[in-house]
């Protein structure tokens, strides 16, 4: 009976949790209507890697690409660190409607290896 009582709880409060996200890349193909951003470029990768200890945690910066109804409108960029979080957000949420929870350029670094450009993408995270 607590396995199944457990298992109700879970079912029906998980939904509370969830949380929505969506992946900007480097993807050629562009929507023909509304708003559409692509990653550009990422550059200036001082983040730590993994496996790696560091005095300072680092930053990355981007370029990011706007368009609307397939017309390109602008090219930002971006620089993620631990000062400059609240900007970035509220730069993105001029183009989602929901409140973002996070943002993140992946893979993150790791000792001894090389990402492909085509490999990295942005992950941002929505407060559902």
């Amino acid at each position: 009976m607590k396995k199944v009582f457990l298992i109700y709880i879970l079912f029906f409060t998980f939904p509370i949790f969830a949380q929505s996200e969506i992946s900007i890349t480097p993807k050629k193909c562009i929507p023909k209507t509304g708003y559409y951003l692509k990653l550009n470029t990422v550059f200036d990768d001082s983040r730590c890697p993994e496996g790696v200890q560091c005095i300072w945690a680092g930053e990355v910066s981007v370029v990011i690409d706007v368009y609307k109804d397939k017309k390109f409108v602008e090219s930002k960029t971006l620089t993620f660190n631990s000062k400059n979080k609240d900007e970035n957000f509220k730069w993105f949420e001029t183009y989602y409607s929901k409140k973002i929870k996070g943002i993140g350029v992946l893979p993150a670094p790791k000792d001894g290896v090389v990402v492909k450009p085509k490999k990295q993408y942005l992950k941002i995270t929505f407060i559902d």
